[in-house]
């Protein structure tokens, strides 16, 4: 039995800006990624290791991919939305209701996951808490051009992967698999060198309630993947046709 996939065409998409649906999604979305992933560190980092934190980030885009991609295309991530923006996928009313959204879920998700860490005897919350860093907050001790670096690269393959999967706003079909895997395999290189933003929202949230250090070096974890946004939507206008933004040839019928 085939399973019809639900991709709003653009009159669709339209109308689904005038609803709170989407933004409800995005809300959602990174309040859970936050949640579950950032809470794979905080709460079961020391049973699961590296490969286990994550294969709960890309584990958990994915069903978000398949549960909300076709409500809000399972942005869950400021960079992401920028890449669609530049793209011309959505345009820069809704890119910032969309940004908004995903910081408010980010940091409710950061919270109800301190709430539960709070309960845990023993477990230090201040100045970690999953937050990203660089220096003697890094693992490999990376300076702060390293860090930029590093995360600028691993989010123009997350948001390059996003767009050269999708055709328009929304994750349908298959479109969530590359996407998670990317994500997954992102975070195997780069837990161990800034423990991994690539997603401003998903650094925000944490950073406000580590505090301390967390938040002097947050500016990176805003500021590098943003730029790896953008570049990954320059590049892919470079290797990928756009026929969701230019209008088809007519046929030459001379």
């Amino acid at each position: 039995m085939q399973v019809k996939q639900f991709q709003p065409d653009s009159a669709q998409l339209r109308s689904l800006e005038d609803k709170p649906q989407p933004l409800a999604a995005e809300f959602l979305g990174t309040l859970l990624l936050v949640f579950f992933a950032v809470g794979a560190a905080v709460l079961a980092g020391e049973y699961i290791g590296t490969l286990g934190i994550a294969l709960a980030f890309g584990f958990t885009l994915l069903a978000l991919a398949y549960s909300i991609g076709p409500i809000s295309g399972a942005h869950v991530n400021p960079a992401v939305t920028l890449g669609m923006l530049l793209a011309r996928r959505i345009d820069l009313e809704m890119a910032v209701k969309y940004w908004i959204a995903q910081i408010v879920g980010g940091i409710a998700g950061a919270a109800l996951l301190f709430l539960v860490a709070k309960q845990v005897p023993g477990l230090q919350t201040s100045e970690t808490f999953g937050s990203n860093g660089f220096g003697d907050r890094s693992a490999l001790h990376i300076n702060a051009a390293g860090a930029f670096i590093a995360e600028l690269v691993l989010t123009f393959l997350l948001v390059y992967v996003v767009l050269a999967v999708t055709h328009k706003v929304a994750v349908v079909g298959f479109d969530g698999l590359p996407i998670g895997i990317a994500l997954a395999t992102i975070h195997l290189i780069g837990i161990p060198v800034t423990g991994t933003s690539v997603n401003p929202a998903r650094s925000i949230g944490p950073a406000i309630f580590a505090g301390g250090a967390a938040l002097t070096q947050l500016w990176m974890f805003i500021v590098a993947p943003l730029v790896g946004g953008a570049l990954a939507a320059v590049v892919h206008s470079i290797t990928h046709p756009q026929p969701n933004t230019q209008p088809a040839k007519e046929p030459d019928v001379g």
